[in-house]
């Protein structure tokens, strides 16, 4: 059940980490700071000042908060230790169901390939794509370099989090707001 915007301004600090703990993947530090900055009127709000704090980190600290989270269809995946939200993205998108050897080979690989060329795994919004242009976004993207790929990638942690705020906050979704992103 969606929580009130009231309601999560009235949560103590326990109850506001248990509740978004988990909107940017092995992050709970930046959950912890969101707590500081209520009240918050909205869902935007609460993604914008997320936004705001991705986006004055040090490139390495990007980085490294790229490297916790785990591969599109990969080995955490394959033994089920997914988060529960990460797992419910990636089965959405076609990563989890009976995914055909031919296709995990190939995700393997690119998944291989961009890690060793990277140091960070492949980071995409799962909810807005599918196999193919999964498979797309890694072939056009490899060819990047490390610095244009750090905020491509804080940019899908931005849309996931967006997505995951949604599924806590009880908000109207702003259409126009969501195609910012």
């Amino acid at each position: 059940m969606a929580i009130a915007i009231a309601d999560v301004n009235q949560m103590s600090y326990e109850e506001f980490l248990d509740s978004f703990g988990n909107i940017i993947q092995a992050a709970k530090w930046m959950t912890s700071s969101l707590w500081s900055f209520r009240p918050y009127s909205s869902t935007i709000e609460i993604h914008r000042c997320v936004c705001k704090m991705l986006d004055t980190l040090p490139l390495e600290v990007k980085e490294g908060l790229l490297r916790g989270l785990p591969d599109l269809a990969g080995r955490e995946a394959r033994e089920n230790k997914l988060g529960f939200e990460c797992k419910k993205e990636q089965r959405a998108a076609g990563l989890l169901r009976d995914l055909p050897e031919t296709k995990q080979v190939l995700i393997n690989n690119f998944n291989a390939r961009y890690r060793a060329k990277f140091n960070f795994p492949f980071v995409l919004c799962a909810r807005e794509n599918k196999m193919e242009s999964i498979v797309n976004g890694f072939r056009n993207r490899i060819g990047n370099n490390r610095e244009e790929e750090v905020e491509i990638g804080i940019g899908e942690i931005k849309k996931i989090c967006w997505y995951r705020l949604c599924d806590i906050v009880s908000s109207p979704t702003m259409p126009e707001y969501v195609s910012k992103l």
